[in-house]
């Protein structure tokens, strides 16, 4: 799965592939700027750290000059290796898992129609992530990361 979020409008979508290869992402990137930003001249993007995720898979997957069309299109941002608690869209996972993955699925069919009408119901209903997480909860939790000043 692909999960695309727009924390604050409530906008997320959901894609299910057979895969999670370079090609699929970089197919599923591709729809979200040509079907979702067209207009766009930026699209900013907070992703994990997954090998698969990068500049990289679009000319994996695209010919040269659609690759770097795309290329230029994205501005990434990852979040911290050991910090997915810090990407909303592992949030929405989360979310997702509880309200509409909660048993056993069959197939990939009843899974992209669940799916989709969960997206289609938290959509209309601009459900957002309340992330309460702070600039002061940050300097406490990754307080190891933060250089120690002496003086």
């Amino acid at each position: 799965m692909f999960l695309f979020s727009e924390p604050l409008t409530g906008w997320r979508e959901v894609q299910v592939t057979e895969r999670r290869t370079r090609t699929d992402w970089a197919v599923a990137m591709r729809q979200l700027s040509d079907r979702h930003y067209p207009a766009a001249e930026r699209i900013t993007v907070v992703l994990d750290n997954l090998n698969t995720h990068g500049p990289a898979s679009f000319y994996e997957a695209f010919a040269p000059e659609e690759a770097r069309r795309l290329v230029e299109r994205f501005e990434f941002h990852y979040t911290p290796k050991h910090g997915s608690w810090l990407n909303r869209a592992e949030i929405e996972f989360s979310v997702l898992s509880r309200q509409c993955l909660d048993r056993r699925i069959g197939d990939a069919e009843t899974l992209r129609n669940e799916i989709q009408a969960w997206t289609q119901q938290r959509n209309t209903a601009s459900k957002s992530v309340d992330w309460q997480f702070t600039t002061a909860d940050a300097r406490l939790k990754l307080k190891r990361l933060y250089p120690v000043i002496q003086t």
